[in-house]
């Protein structure tokens, strides 16, 4: 057990894969007009270096195509703590410096479960 989560149950011996544990957390970030350039700059290269990261298991960055100079990123870390350290270390506040003034309002995140197809049948 990590952290007071169970762990999940090896489920390959049955013919699937063994589930697994991901923190997921979705950010989106609207640039200011004129800016987006810059955004999708400072956004691009904390991917790079975030994937880089331990736990990091994928991040995407993608743009809307129905709003204009909207970003998303989607990270998918190993675990919460894996996520919570991602957040605390440097990687991540100095977006937040990077950002600050290419914004149009403050990034919204949230976080997100994942669901697996054999779960909803």
């Amino acid at each position: 057990m990590k952290e007071g989560i169970p762990e999940r149950k090896d489920e390959s011996s049955q013919g699937r894969a063994p589930e697994v544990e991901l923190a997921i957390v979705g950010g989106a970030f609207v640039a200011e007009t004129g800016k987006e350039d810059q955004l999708a700059y400072a956004l691009a290269r904390y991917v790079v270096l975030a994937r880089m990261e331990e736990g990091c298991r994928n991040i995407d960055l993608v743009t809307s195509v129905t709003v204009p100079g909207m970003f998303m990123v989607w990270e998918k870390w190993e675990s919460p703590s894996h996520r919570q350290r991602h957040f605390e270390n440097r990687t991540a506040s100095d977006l937040a410096d990077a950002v600050r003034d290419l914004v149009r309002e403050p990034p919204q995140f949230d976080i997100f479960d994942a669901i697996s197809a054999h779960d909803l049948m």
